[in-house]
C-alpha cells in the first residue's frame, strides 16, 4: 500500500503537466470550434449555391472522418506538403475543426428555431442584413443553444486523449511516460480516470454558471 501511494505521489507533478496541457488544449479548441461552426452555420445559409455546396461537402466530410485519422492528416501528412505546426498547435486545430461541424448543427437548429416573424419585422424595418443578424437573430439563436454547445465541450474533453498519438503530453501521455519509466501502470492510470471524472463534473459546474449568465445577459439586452 505504501508503495501504491508512492507512486501516486511521484506522478503528481506528472499530472499537473498534462493537466496544463489538456485544459489548453480543450480551451482553444472550444473556441476554435464555437467561431468556426458559427461561420459555417452562416455560409450553409448564404444565398448563392456555390458557397452552400462546397461548405456542406466539406462539414460533411469533416464530421464523417475519425478525429484520430485527422490528427494523423495534419501531423504527419501535412508536413509533406510544406505545411507544418508543433503537436500542440496541430491537437488544437483537429479539435476545433471537427467540434465545429457539430456545432455548426447547433448553431442551424438555433437560427431555424427563431419564429418567422422576427425576420419579417427586421424586413418591415428595413434593417440592414448585418444588423438583423447581429442584432436581432444571433441573440436570440445563442439563447437557445449554449447548453448543447457545452456538451460538446466536455465530449471534447474526453477525445483529448487522442493527442496523445501525435506526440502531445495530456494527462493520459504523461501517464504513459511515467508508466514506461517506472513501470507503474495501475496508479497512473487510475489517477487519469478520476481526474477526468472529475474534470468532467467541474466543466458542468463552469458551463452551466456560464450559461446562466449569457442568458441573463441576453435577456437585458433584448428584454426592453
Amino acid at each position: 500500500m505504501n508503495r501504491e501511494w508512492s507512486a501516486v505521489a511521484d506522478f503528481v507533478p506528472h499530472l499537473r503537466d498534462g493537466l496544463l496541457v489538456t485544459l489548453q488544449a480543450l480551451a482553444l479548441g472550444s473556441l476554435i470550434s464555437f467561431a468556426l461552426g458559427l461561420v459555417w452555420a452562416l455560409l450553409t445559409r448564404a444565398p448563392s449555391r456555390w458557397v452552400r455546396r462546397p461548405v456542406g461537402a466539406v462539414t460533411e466530410f469533416v464530421r464523417d472522418t475519425p478525429l484520430l485519422v485527422q490528427l494523423f492528416f495534419l501531423f504527419y501528412v501535412l508536413p509533406e506538403w510544406g505545411v507544418t505546426a508543433s503537436a500542440l498547435t496541430t491537437g488544437v486545430l483537429a479539435l476545433g475543426l471537427h467540434y465545429s461541424t457539430y456545432t455548426m448543427q447547433v448553431y442551424r437548429a438555433g437560427i431555424e428555431a427563431v419564429p418567422a416573424g422576427r425576420w419579417e419585422a427586421a424586413t418591415a424595418l428595413n434593417l440592414p442584413l448585418r444588423r438583423t443578424w447581429t442584432v436581432v437573430i444571433l441573440p436570440q439563436a445563442v439563447r437557445r443553444v449554449v447548453p448543447a454547445l457545452g456538451n460538446y465541450v466536455i465530449a471534447m474533453l474526453k477525445d483529448t486523449p487522442m493527442l496523445m498519438t501525435i506526440t502531445v503530453l495530456e494527462m493520459l501521455g504523461e501517464a504513459r511516460l511515467f508508466s514506461q519509466e517506472t513501470y507503474r501502470f495501475t496508479e497512473p492510470v487510475t489517477v487519469i480516470g478520476v481526474a477526468f471524472v472529475v474534470l468532467s463534473c467541474v466543466a458542468f459546474v463552469v458551463l452551466s454558471c456560464l450559461a446562466s449568465l449569457v442568458l441573463r445577459t441576453l435577456e437585458r439586452r433584448l428584454v426592453p
